[in-house]
């Protein structure tokens, strides 16, 4: 006997439209989809039906792991943590993006970033997750210890992604010298002549290890089979760079002029949920909604907000002018599936997986009320 769930009287998102109808679910997967009022199986009373949500890039974990400075969680713990906001935020695919390369800014080593992967493997194997979870290295390639640490996931399947990135002051998001002095000198509490220092030390890192370390990451994941990302580039010359490194996903250009050429280039680019929804980059680089109105944006990742991911779409669909709730979902669903090589999700289609999320909207904000994964309820 096959396990079957019906869903009907759903508004339901599809690739292009949304329908009034009823989906069958059988054994996991999307078995029909009709059109029209239903009776019997679930009843949704005219909520949204929209695919379940797929993230890829949350820096999320790390914080429920060191939420403090010198404090540390338990691992398995922080994972739970971690995989139950992002569940109830309509998210059933996630890759958790860990930090491969640690700077001054880290309170974190190598061995810690291993440790959690360690326990996310050991969750998906206990079936801990209410979320389908993969790794994304972020890769800080200024950072002396980048590709020792990288080396830590060798032979890591649940690696689907890896970020090539340059914090370094005068690179990509810190072009600016002011901005960069904002977010490090507060932030690290630098004197002056101390933030100085701290400086010349990072831009030397930079200077010697970014252009080698890049080209031997880039190596190994084309071997290796790990779809590459650039992240905050933002000139035309970064873009050329991230090309001859077969990047295939732009993360944040920061700039109008980088997501231009990026997306003429074929790159998927890929902004945060969270500068849709604020109205603009917490850091003063282009705003997302811009992007949106010349046609560059592809994708949508929650950042460090779980749950912007999915009120972006909806909240772009109400604002921004010619963006349809399906195209808006499409951008949290279906287009990050694609980018990295997942066909099986991020669409209700016959067919594919039931990945699936019950929406309400509420005072503008999406309220999501029951998420499946595989046709399994987890929330």
């Amino acid at each position: 006997m096959s396990a079957e769930l019906i869903l009907n009287n759903a508004k339901i998102v599809l690739e292009h439209e949304v329908i009034l109808g009823s989906v069958l679910i059988r054994d996991g997967r999307i078995a029909d989809i009709s059109e029209g009022l239903g009776s019997g199986g679930d009843d949704f009373e005219g909520d949204y039906l929209i695919p379940g949500l797929v993230e890829l890039h949350t820096d999320h974990l790390e914080g429920h792991y060191a939420p403090r400075p010198r404090v540390r969680w338990n691992p398995i713990a922080a994972v739970l943590a971690h995989d139950a906001q992002i569940a109830t935020s309509g998210i059933t695919t996630v890759l958790d993006a860990l930090r491969v390369g640690m700077d001054e800014d880290a309170d974190m080593t190598a061995e810690e970033m291993r440790k959690l992967g360690n326990a996310i493997e050991d969750s998906v194997n206990q079936d801990r997750l209410r979320a389908d979870h993969y790794l994304h290295l972020r890769c800080e390639v200024s950072a002396p210890d980048c590709l020792a640490s990288f080396h830590h996931f060798d032979g890591d399947s649940r690696v689907k992604l890896a970020s090539l990135m340059d914090h370094a002051p005068g690179q990509r998001q810190f072009v600016n010298l002011e901005t960069y002095a904002y977010y490090y000198q507060r932030k690290l509490k630098l004197s002056d002549h101390d933030f100085n220092l701290f400086c010349e030390k990072r831009m030397a890192q930079s200077a010697e290890n970014s252009a080698p370390q890049r080209k031997a990451l880039s190596d190994l994941c084309r071997e290796r089979g790990i779809v590459l990302a650039s992240h905050d580039d933002a000139t035309v010359a970064h873009v050329e760079e991230a090309i001859e490194q077969g990047i295939h996903v732009a993360e944040f250009p920061t700039t109008l002029e980088a997501a231009a050429a990026s997306k003429e280039a074929g790159l998927a680019v890929l902004m945060g949920a969270p500068n849709v929804v604020r109205g603009g980059s917490h850091s003063g680089n282009v705003s997302a909604r811009e992007l949106v109105e010349h046609g560059y944006l592809d994708i949508l990742s929650s950042d460090y907000i779980p749950f912007s991911l999915i009120q972006s779409a909806f909240f772009m669909s109400e604002t921004v002018d010619g963006i349809a709730l399906s195209d808006a979902v499409r951008l949290v669903t279906k287009n990050p599936a694609e980018s990295i090589g997942f066909d099986d999700r991020g669409v209700i289609e016959v067919g594919k997986r039931a990945d699936l999320v019950r929406v309400r909207v509420d005072e503008h904000i999406p309220v999501v009320r029951t998420v499946w994964r595989e046709g399994r309820r987890v929330v």
